[in-house]
């Protein structure tokens, strides 16, 4: 039996050939990985002795050899392959470990020049490896450490690898090369600012399987991106509790995007990927304290994240009801020590460091896949007009852009209610805008009045600001863009209302 070895990652190399060898493989190996095999007293046949070619252009040709390939493609058993093989004194591979130059990792790196990218684009790895896995049938391929134990325990007890650890092998092959192809053309297509290319094709690695999805009866995973982003559920680290389920997932992601938009301390109460209460203040404790009181019965159950670590004190009032996950940048040794007294409870950290790269953002849909850029669009990139008669009182300017901070991560169409500092009122996705303010003006009661208001996209008509006026709210902030925006700025004046355009919608499905 024969093998193959040429790794850049080593980690195990070394005690799986060794094991090799006792069972009388004869081993073959390129460069650096035929160097360390013989440092550690493995006896080793280069890759020239086998191909009669010496290594060229600086390594870039050393496997690209009919005496390599022939004998990772030859069919055992095939008379015309045999006599091919003898014809040419081609001696069969049987077993290839091999894993690739690291692209990723080079990339990555920062101030990784292009040329040097480049350089890290294994030719050779990616073609033994696809060769082997195609002859699955009779060569054993392994691309990843943790198949090693696998492959010599069954070697040792049988003195063969089975057919279906070898299905699965090179099926996993596959991946590994089509994700490593996948960052590569990644990569060059961003270098030469292709937006929309003809063809996509994205990689993500397993972070773990979930219990079940939406619903018990539905499977789910979780996948996160190659380069993982600050900022993220994906980068998230778990501190304390229970496993992460598929909405926790969901919720989470949706209260970290919603946080990130404030620089003030800021705590975000999420229900169901919807915000039910923001508060911001000038303690991350003033911020909790209203956002909690925003809407005391929705919290419940919920998530909870915070722009500033927790403190003790913080930590003491949310231990008084049930959350599912809190989120903060740090916690105090003080409120770790409060928190974990709960068993269940998900304590997750997050990065929270300023990223100004632009994601995209998936959405499947049945048979397809929409791709768009993330809405970064802040406050005070957007073009702001008043056209009421009355301008915003410093107050109402704190209260609007608030509510329009929000209303932003609200599904549509939306409305949101906030005053001093926190929000009152939320509707969230209705059929029409008059429906969701509705919703938002009765959670607010009382606190709908002198409150600000915010709507995600215009007013198609003036209903919703006398529904507005009626409950008391004294600001407006919408996009405007509607044919009919006089209307509703004659509605506003003849009320006393000050309306702030925005010029941007944000809807979100």
């Amino acid at each position: 039996m024969r093998a193959l070895v040429s790794v850049s990652n080593k980690e195990g190399i070394v005690p799986f050939v060794k094991r090799l060898v006792a069972l009388g493989v004869e081993v073959i190996s390129t460069g650096g990985t035929k160097k360390t095999l013989q440092d550690h007293g493995v006896n080793v046949i280069g890759i020239s002795e086998v191909t009669g070619f010496p290594e060229i252009l600086d390594g870039r040709v050393k496997t690209l050899h009919p005496m390599i390939h022939g004998g990772l493609l030859a069919m055992r058993g095939n008379e015309s392959h045999e006599a091919q093989l003898q014809e040419h004194n081609i001696t069969p591979i049987d077993l290839v470990i091999v894993n690739l130059y690291p692209f990723k990792e080079t990339i990555a790196k920062e101030g990784t020049t292009f040329e040097e990218a480049i350089e890290n684009i294994d030719i050779g790895g990616p073609t033994m490896l696809r060769s082997a896995a195609k002859n699955h049938q009779q060569v054993t391929v392994v691309v990843d450490p943790t198949d090693y134990e696998e492959v010599a325990t069954g070697l040792e007890r049988d003195g063969t690898v089975q057919l279906t650890t070898r299905q699965r092998l090179a099926a996993k092959v596959f991946r590994h090369t089509a994700a490593y192809d996948s960052i590569i053309s990644n990569y060059l297509t961003e270098s030469v600012g292709e937006e929309n290319p003809e063809s996509l094709t994205i990689t993500f690695e397993k972070v773990q399987d979930l219990r079940y999805g939406e619903n018990p009866h539905q499977k789910a995973a979780f996948y996160k991106k190659s380069f993982e982003k600050s900022y993220s559920i994906a980068s998230a680290k778990q501190l304390h509790g229970k496993e992460l389920s598929y909405n926790n997932i969901n919720d989470a992601d949706a209260a970290i995007q919603l946080v990130k938009e404030f620089t003030q301390p800021a705590a975000v109460a999420i229900k169901h990927t919807n915000p039910c209460g923001v508060g911001v203040g000038e303690t991350v404790l003033e911020a909790y304290e209203r956002a909690y009181k925003a809407d005391p019965t929705s919290i419940f159950g919920g998530i909870v994240a915070f722009n500033r670590e927790v403190d003790k004190e913080t930590a003491l009032l949310l231990h008084e009801i049930f959350l599912e996950i809190i989120i903060a940048p740090s916690f105090s040794p003080g409120a770790l020590d409060v928190l974990k007294q709960k068993k269940n409870i998900r304590l997750l950290t997050v990065e929270f460091t300023a990223n100004s790269e632009v994601e995209k953002k998936y959405s499947s849909v049945t048979g397809g896949l929409l791709i768009q850029e993330e809405d970064t669009l802040s406050f005070d990139e957007e073009k702001i007009t008043i056209p009421t008669k009355r301008e915003p009182t410093e107050q109402e300017w704190a209260d609007l852009r608030l509510a329009w901070k929000v209303v932003k991560h609200v599904k549509s169409n939306a409305i949101v209610l906030a005053k001093d500092n926190n929000t009152v009122g939320v509707g969230a996705g209705q059929m029409n805008r008059v429906g969701a303010a509705k919703i938002a003006m009765e959670q607010a009661g009382i606190l709908a009045k002198g409150s600000a208001l915010g709507s995600d996209a215009f007013f198609p008509m003036d209903d919703t600001v006398e529904a507005a006026a009626k409950a008391g709210v004294t600001a407006i902030i919408q996009p405007g863009g509607s044919i009919r925006d006089e209307d509703s700025i004659k509605k506003a004046d003849e009320h006393g209302i000050t309306m702030v355009f925005t010029g941007v919608r944000h809807f979100k499905h």
